[in-house]
């Protein structure tokens, strides 16, 4: 796929959760875009470092950083490392997320707490310190007519129940809220704040809804589109909303999703 390298020339970005996935594809595609990448990662270093080298060997400049997003001081300690490599950031996509399902009677106080710490406090962190360095330095003329954009990964499960994934469901419901409201105090200052909620995306967490003929024919049922996404579904529409051609967007989720919002149970049954 071809992208524009006009869209983020001159730009800095960091992706959290680069490493595989929507992330992974995010980072490469914002490169592709003009822009500089710090890849963030928690653990997997190796494909972490991949990601990297491909983006150099394409002309890019990219770096990886390891962060556990739902501690503070690896927080504050990335983004000090992202503006000493890149002297400041302009965009931020908080992708990072984990699951870790159960039965709701079943969900241990361990479960609810890692996932709420890195899907929503994880953002909270993020967010905040991206914020700090938008406002410190102000609008950039020949860069962006934007201080800073602001991208939350948030999930169709911010509107759509999710039985057997409570924590994760309940994360994604507060990254809407939260996101909605940086966005509302943060306007003024010319930082735009959005999130992205993808559906059924072909992703390394939930392989086993789609790798099987039998999985992927279930999955569709709830996607009028009757394909399921891909990875670059979802970066094609996160490098939209970090450019200036979306300037005018702020405090709005995007899904990202085939339909699968317009509850296509409802088609026969309404």
């Amino acid at each position: 796929m071809s992208y524009s390298t006009y869209l983020l020339k001159g730009q800095k970005a960091l992706v959290t959760g680069a490493s595989s996935g929507i992330g992974e594809s995010i980072a490469r595609s914002m490169a592709a875009s003009g822009a500089q990448v710090a890849v963030n990662y928690h653990s997997e270093i190796q494909e972490a470092e991949k990601v990297v080298d491909d983006i150099k060997a394409a002309s890019g400049k990219a770096f990886a950083i390891q962060a556990n997003v739902a501690n503070e001081d690896d927080v504050k300690s990335m983004f000090s490392q992202v503006l000493k490599e890149f002297g400041t950031i302009d965009i931020l996509v908080s992708n990072a997320g984990i699951q870790k399902d159960s039965a709701f009677v079943d969900m241990t106080l361990d479960h609810w707490n890692a996932v709420i710490g890195v899907n929503l406090t994880g953002q909270f962190l993020c967010a905040r310190e991206a914020a700090k360095e938008f406002l410190r330095r102000g609008v950039q003329p020949d860069v962006s007519c934007a201080a800073g954009k602001i991208i939350c990964m948030s999930s169709v499960h911010e509107v759509i129940p999710w039985a057997g994934h409570v924590n994760y469901a309940a994360s994604k419901g507060g990254i809407n809220m939260m996101m909605r409201s940086i966005a509302q105090e943060l306007a003024p200052h010319k930082i735009r704040v959005n999130a992205i909620a993808p559906g059924a995306i072909k992703t390394p967490i939930n392989k086993s809804a789609w790798d099987t003929p039998e999985a992927e024919a279930k999955l569709l049922q709830l996607i009028p589109a009757k394909r399921v996404g891909d990875v670059e579904d979802i970066a094609k529409a996160a490098v939209w909303l970090a450019c200036d051609e979306s300037d005018y967007v702020n405090g709005t989720t995007l899904f990202v999703d085939g339909g699968m919002t317009l509850y296509p149970g409802f088609r026969e049954n309404g």
